[in-house]
């Protein structure tokens, strides 16, 4: 298709065969997430897509967004290679990554059991006992390259465990899985297009044969063989064409990606030093260390569709037929989204929110797997040798769109230091595998209270750093964490209240660089009606404590450019306003904070505001005959409000919210957020609920939510790990993903767009406006 849309010169440059998308897929179209998201690369003829909120969105609708392109071939081959694939009586077809709907869906409830965790865990045993095999065979030479030596063959072994296939063609297997991956997502020469189409050929005829055996035994244990069962139950489902591609795309999908998955990991946790002793020392780090991994240097670096449908991406039009390249892995480090991305943060506590498994209906079944195989990975080389290093060498990868892994990866060390040599204990078990993402207790951060002072009248200003020495993330103006209050089982949401670290411009640099902080600030007021997190912190929390955080996060996120910012801070709201402001007359941006409280005495921060912002700051103290005029200052702001000029952002009492609601009802949507403290949302009245059914889409299941019970508290009754902090509909940690049904939205988090969108809910207070609701879990 052509485009006639002006191109701009990195968008007409942008190869993704080459060494510099290869090497750092985030880093190479960085210049994209900031100025041009959504481009037209005439090279590739796709449209390439690289922020996480539209690469999500476009997850999100398969209809709009087809995955038929999926596994189709990137870059055309020639007649001849075509010719060579129709010798062996090429046909694959659809499978579980390139299927529309309905087919899609009905397939994969059809074939998904084998997947669950319990199911899972009975590989558990297999998995390390070839670790430890592996590890064993080199662990006194000193060095190896992991890839050849371990990374791929485990996986691969395990795939065909799992698929019960038979292991005994592993070489010819792997030439057979990258020759798939350079003609699928590849750029091959023409020369080479050849050659790689008799290896794929050969490949599917292998399949085929394998499938036949198959046949010859479906009790036996294997995905494959559940599926020639399920074949017996739903022939129009599970076709003999549907298993012969699913078997094919099934010994790829199943171990190439985790094989690139772990050789990452290790790479990246190797060549940040500090942070691979920090898991060797503290092993239940490990699954959240996966998964940060998994987002800033994953295995998956792009996905692809096709539209079905004129549509808009990020404010562009795309025509109907328009393909489109979701790099998943710039997605993965978009400031936007991830709190510091380009920090390595394997206590990070959304690092599970990665789109490298994808996202929605077509999320890869085999994602558990995969974790409880990299876990596994980690535990045994963290344990055995933690003094494991890189050795020099260059990294050099197979070109191609989305898959991505080092071709070999070289390590060193001195046997005479191996742990297993003075203590045997190294050899048992560490840690429990976790089968699926990780829980709070693996994602904590132990801060350490270094100071605790008094900012006004019952609001204690406390200042946090890191207790094992770590670097800490930075963070944006509007970000909070969580702090668990020990013994007590609540958590609470603080604002940070400091002002991040400004960014500095290194001599002979180009590129200006953000300090990250040295310590975090919050201020807490203790409330009269306290449920128990603000009484803790001023009866509990001293100089010298550790606490366990959780952190940052930002749900009340300043846009990218404003031409002018009004604040408005109502008594304890001051904390995320604090931050903003700083961060305004930092920038230049003009800007007016209004902060309103009953009590002088009672308002933190308050002279220290008025020093640092002088006529920016407008102080309305009741008290003091100074009482706002909310409305008066709406009307003030109006002409410039409705026209778009201004945002307004406001954390404080309800009362004070809806009077701002009120009076900005006119102004386009976008330019006034709310940050709320409080919640209207009470305990539930069964008198006033009525009983609806959730349907789980991915899992084929159905549960009532009774009228005494919320969303969240069924889904966890039902074995769902769903993460939630607040319960109040403040914090969003508990959103899920509706597919279909029209929610009764009672939270504080959502935008009005995306309450319209109607595509997430917060579990934990939000309820199904009708009888019936599909989530995509």
């Amino acid at each position: 298709m052509t485009t006639a849309c002006p191109i701009s010169s990195p968008a007409d440059e942008f190869d993704p065969f080459g060494d510099g998308y290869q090497q750092d897929p985030p880093a190479y179209v960085a210049w994209s997430r900031e100025s041009e998201p959504v481009f037209y690369s005439p090279k590739l003829d796709y449209w390439v897509v690289t922020r996480y909120e539209d690469i999500k969105a476009i997850f999100r609708d398969n209809l709009t967004f087809s995955p038929a392109v999926a596994l189709e071939k990137i870059t055309p081959t020639s007649q001849e290679a075509n010719d060579v694939l129709a010798s062996y009586d090429y046909g694959m077809n659809r499978t579980l990554v390139n299927e529309d709907e309905p087919a899609h869906m009905e397939r994969r409830r059809a074939l998904m059991e084998p997947f669950d965790p319990e199911h899972l865990a009975h590989h558990e045993p297999m998995v390390r006992a070839l670790v430890r095999e592996y590890v064993d065979a080199f662990i006194d030479d000193g060095r190896a390259d992991l890839v050849n030596q371990m990374f791929w063959e485990i996986p691969l072994t395990v795939a065909l465990e799992f698929l019960g296939v038979p292991d005994d063609d592993k070489p010819k297997l792997r030439e057979y899985s990258v020759a798939h991956t350079v003609n699928t997502w590849g750029r091959p020469e023409p020369e080479e297009q050849v050659a790689v189409a008799h290896a794929v050929g050969n490949f599917w005829q292998y399949a085929g044969g394998v499938l036949e055996r198959m046949r010859e035994r479906p009790d036996d244990h294997g995905w494959m063989q559940y599926g020639i069962r399920m074949q017996r139950e739903l022939p129009e489902v599970v076709t003999d064409s549907y298993l012969h591609s699913m078997m094919m795309a099934g010994i790829v999908a199943a171990h190439e990606t985790t094989a690139n998955g772990i050789a990452n990991a290790v790479k990246l946790l190797l060549e940040n030093r500090e942070i691979w002793e920090q898991v060797c020392a503290d092993p239940t780090l490990i699954p959240n260390a996966v998964e940060e991994c998994l987002r800033h240097n994953g295995s998956q670096a792009a996905w692809r569709r096709i539209t079905t449908t004129p549509t808009e991406v990020g404010g562009v039009s795309l025509p109907e037929g328009a393909r489109i390249l979701m790099v998943s892995s710039s997605g993965n480090h978009d400031t936007r989204r991830f709190e510091d991305p380009e920090l390595v943060d394997v206590r990070r506590d959304d690092a599970a929110d990665h789109l490298t498994f994808g996202y929605g209906a077509h999320q890869c079944l085999g994602k558990n797997l995969a974790r409880m195989e990299m876990q596994i990975f980690l535990e045994e080389l963290t344990g055995r040798l933690p003094h494991m290093r890189l050795a020099a060498q260059e990294f050099s990868y197979v070109p191609n769109t989305s898959f991505r892994g080092p071709e070999h990866l070289w390590v060193e060390w001195d046997p005479a230091d191996n742990p297993e040599r003075r203590d045997p204990c190294v050899l048992r078990p560490r840690v429990e595998v976790n089968i699926g993402e990780p829980t709070a207790a693996h994602h904590s951060r132990p801060m350490r209270v270094v100071r605790v002072v008094d900012a006004a009248d019952d609001v204690r200003h406390i200042t946090l750093v890191s207790d094992d020495g770590t670097a800490l993330p930075t963070f944006t103006p509007g970000s909070h964490i969580d702090v668990e209050c020990a013994d007590s089982g609540i958590v609470r949401q603080y604002s940070l209240c400091g002002s991040p670290p400004a960014p500095v411009q290194p001599a002979g640099c180009p590129v200006p660089h953000t300090p990250r902080p040295q310590e975090y600030e919050i201020a807490v007021l203790r409330e009269q009606e306290s449920r128990g997190g603000s009484d803790w912190v001023h009866d509990h929390v001293h100089e010298g404590d550790v606490l366990t955080v959780r952190g940052p996060r930002n749900h009340f996120r300043l846009p990218e450019q404003a031409q002018r910012y009004v604040f408005v801070a109502g008594g304890i709201g001051i904390t995320p306003i604090r931050a903003m402001a700083a961060h305004a007359a930092r920038e230049g941006v003009a800007y007016e904070i209004h902060y309103l409280g009953r009590e002088r005495a009672g308002m933190a921060f308050v002279d220290e505001l008025a020093t640092e912002h002088g006529e920016h700051l407008v102080v309305h103290c009741s008290g003091e005959g100074g009482r706002a005029d909310l409305h008066r200052l709406m009307a003030d702001l109006s002409d410039r409000g409705r026209a778009g000029d201004l945002h307004l952002y406001a954390c404080g009492p309800q009362r004070m919210i809806d009077d701002l609601t009120t009076g900005s009802a006119d102004w386009p949507e976008g330019t006034v957020v709310f940050e709320h403290f409080s919640s209207t949302l009470g305990e539930l009245d069964p008198e006033v609920e009525h009983e609806f059914t959730v349907h789980l889409a991915d899992s084929d299941v159905d549960l009532v939510v009774p009228r005494d019970r919320t969303l969240l508290q069924t889904l966890r009754d039902a074995g769902r790990a769903i993460p939630a902090n607040c319960r109040e509909g403040l914090c969003g940690t508990c959103e899920v993903p509706v597919l279909d049904g029209d929610v009764d939205h009672r939270d504080v988090v959502l935008s009005g767009s995306e309450r319209r969108a109607g595509d997430r809910m917060m579990s934990c207070c939000s309820r199904a406006v009708g009888d019936r609701i599909v989530l995509g879990l």
